[in-house]
């Protein structure tokens, strides 16, 4: 009799302990259902970030962005970065430059008007904002062949006439300070910080560029400069291959500005000014870096 009774309570015990498990897993189930493939929110501190990786905000952004991407020395800002802006500044560059061959602006300060200084004083000029008070001061012979170059941006603004780097190096903010952009560049250091080579290969050669010779001998100017204007001529005569250039000043001669076909040159009396890939003064064309 107590053997059955201790049965029976076993049995009941048993029942219990079932019905027991059957509501746990009824009751936590469906807060497992509802938490399928969530990911877990972390608990946090207050005043914490949700995360230990902190956010970059705009600034941190700007001041890690390249100036100079490219790491050609000239800030990405004073590139031209489109078709329409490298075409007009080619416009403006050439005719300008063009220009003085038939009569030298008053604009061109008269200490400057050597090879070099013709190269400057185009460059200049051509990223100007071509109103009529421009029109004006530049003289008479002057009309608009281009719209203004408009990608010119605040940063390269900033460049003012401190146009031309005259150093190795990556761009940094401090050049802006330092002296590394100046407003003078003579031919060696609109060729060595200012350009990149193109070729000696005059058909691989773009209105803009720049042709350069070299003579080590002059111990003072051994580079020699001049702008290719191509089919761009204001008096083409159906030719494509014009160059203009200052012949450089000397103790009694101010030097002056020439106009001329490069087949021209080719048969120059002194061999060390023909543009061609046989002489070994002649260095090559070369490419404003703004341009490329």
């Amino acid at each position: 009799m107590i053997a059955t009774i201790n049965k029976t309570r076993a049995t009941l015990l048993l029942l219990l302990l079932w019905f027991m498990l059957v509501f746990l897993v009824a009751y936590i189930s469906p807060g497992l259902s509802e938490n399928k493939g969530r990911t877990p929110t972390p608990v946090r501190a207050a005043g914490k970030s949700e995360t230990s990786i902190p956010a970059v905000s705009h600034k941190d952004s700007a001041t890690t962005k390249s100036l100079d991407e490219d790491n050609d020395g000239i800030p990405d800002a004073a590139e031209l970065k489109t078709f329409a802006d490298r075409d007009s500044f080619r416009r403006w560059f050439t005719r300008i430059a063009e220009m003085q061959f038939y009569r030298i602006s008053d604009q061109w300060n008269p200490e400057q008007r050597d090879c070099s200084g013709l190269v400057r004083f185009a460059w200049r000029e051509a990223l100007r904002r071509h109103d009529r008070l421009w029109f004006q001061k530049m003289g008479p012979g002057y009309e608009a062949i281009a719209p203004d170059v408009a990608g010119y941006d605040k940063e390269g603004r900033l460049l003012g006439d401190k146009l031309f780097r005259t150093d190795f190096g990556r761009y940094e903010s401090s050049d802006l300070a330092n002296g590394t952009f100046s407003e003078f560049a003579d031919a060696r250091t609109l060729k060595n910080f200012n350009t990149v080579f193109i070729s000696r290969d005059r058909r691989q050669a773009r209105p803009g560029d720049l042709l350069f010779f070299y003579q080590p001998w002059v111990k003072k100017y051994p580079y020699h400069v001049m702008i290719f204007i191509g089919d761009l001529s204001l008096a083409g005569e159906g030719a494509a291959d014009w160059v203009v250039y200052h012949t450089g000043a000397s103790p009694t001669d101010e030097g002056t500005v020439k106009k001329v076909q490069l087949s021209i040159l080719d048969h120059h009396p002194d061999a060390r000014w023909r543009p061609l890939e046989s002489n070994k003064n002649f260095v090559g064309f070369y490419r404003l870096k703004i341009l490329e």
